[in-house]
């Protein structure tokens, strides 16, 4: 039998989840609690998408009883400082961000409260307690305009192209800070399209869904010419589980005259988090009409501001360092979450 790699954290060492209400939040409390470990889960239960979602998911993890919740916002340092004192979590995974890249076009002061005041709140708490290790999320939106394929961490991400996107990249090197300041381990995880089961309404294939159950047009960007590396939300779990354990250390061979974006002198590494390969987003409109056994009323659209034509993950480093390929196929993932669409609302 394989050996479980939570498996050297303690079960009764707290690891505090932010974000423990969103998507992937819930999938990874659920990965952790199954393992038999202590679950702090944090959230806002913000109203950016349907919070009944959000409270669907919360009353599975509170049936279980190793996981204690809060209802609290990262931007809130004092409600943040008082979960980190209650707990005092060896371990953190900062899941907690105001995600999507058109809103943040829309509402820009709402990206910099939660993704910039609320994960330096998060660093402070990591810093002031003595976190062992803080695993946050990154995006795979930090590549912006680069055009070289796959994306990899050694590549340069200067040149963001959404607002959202800059709010990641000033994450990781806010944590990279920390690492180099006072020796906080951080590792930032560089998520790529993630879809399945209990996901995000405003993601393309849940909207794309809804739209075809419901007899309505499907607004596609770019007039169809769009690729995406979809990631099934298990392999992005499994990849997250398997990097806390793995703490973040300094390269000591690393180069500071040819300095390398993937690697640093300081307890600071990031990792893609991908499935390996680019799909056409026709693909995926056909396998949901098939799933669904109703065929899309297409509307095309030209390219939306901020959004980019094809993403593709290189995840050397995530095999290399844990020994994790994601490789759920497009098929397979989409066809469960239509089946778990269809049980939800009835169709």
């Amino acid at each position: 039998m394989t050996r479980d790699p939570l498996a050297d954290i303690p079960d009764d060492a707290p690891i505090l989840v932010t974000g423990a209400a969103g998507f992937i939040g819930y999938f990874l409390a659920l990965r952790l609690l199954e393992a038999g470990k202590t679950v702090v889960g944090l959230d806002n239960l913000n109203p950016y998408y349907d919070v009944q979602l959000k409270t669907d998911r919360l009353a599975q993890l509170r049936e279980r009883p190793r996981f204690a919740f809060h209802q609290a916002d990262i931007a809130d340092r004092d409600a943040l400082r008082a979960v980190f004192d209650a707990h005092e979590p060896p371990f953190v995974v900062n899941l907690a961000a105001q995600a999507g890249v058109r809103h943040s076009i829309d509402n820009p002061h709402a990206y910099a409260e939660s993704n910039l005041t609320g994960f330096l709140n998060v660093l402070e708490e990591c810093r002031r307690t003595q976190v062992r290790h803080l695993v946050y999320a990154s995006s795979s939106s930090v590549y912006g305009g680069n055009v070289k394929a796959p994306f990899s961490v050694r590549d340069s991400v200067d040149h963001p192209v959404s607002l959202y996107a800059a709010t990641k990249k000033a994450n990781e090197l806010m944590a990279h800070a920390y690492a180099d300041l006072y020796g906080l381990p951080a590792t930032g995880l560089r998520f790529f399209t993630v879809y399945g089961p209990w996901g995000r309404p405003d993601m393309a294939y849940f909207k794309f869904a809804k739209a075809i159950f419901e007899g309505r047009p499907i607004q596609i960007y770019n007039n169809g010419e769009m690729e995406r590396d979809f990631t099934y939300v298990d392999d992005i779990v499994e990849g997250v589980a398997r990097l806390i354990p793995h703490i973040a250390r300094p390269n000591p061979d690393f180069d500071r005259m040819n300095p390398d974006p993937g690697s640093s002198w300081a307890p600071h590494r990031v990792y893609n988090i991908g499935n390996r390969r680019k799909e056409r987003l026709m693909d995926m409109v056909r396998i949901l009409e098939e799933a669904a056994g109703r065929e899309a009323i297409k509307q095309f659209l030209p390219m939306q501001p901020g959004d980019v034509r094809s993403t593709w993950a290189d995840v050397t480093e995530l095999e290399r360092e844990v020994g994790f390929l994601p490789d759920t196929p497009l098929e397979v993932g989409l066809r469960r979450f239509v089946d778990w669409y269809r049980a939800r609302y009835a169709v």
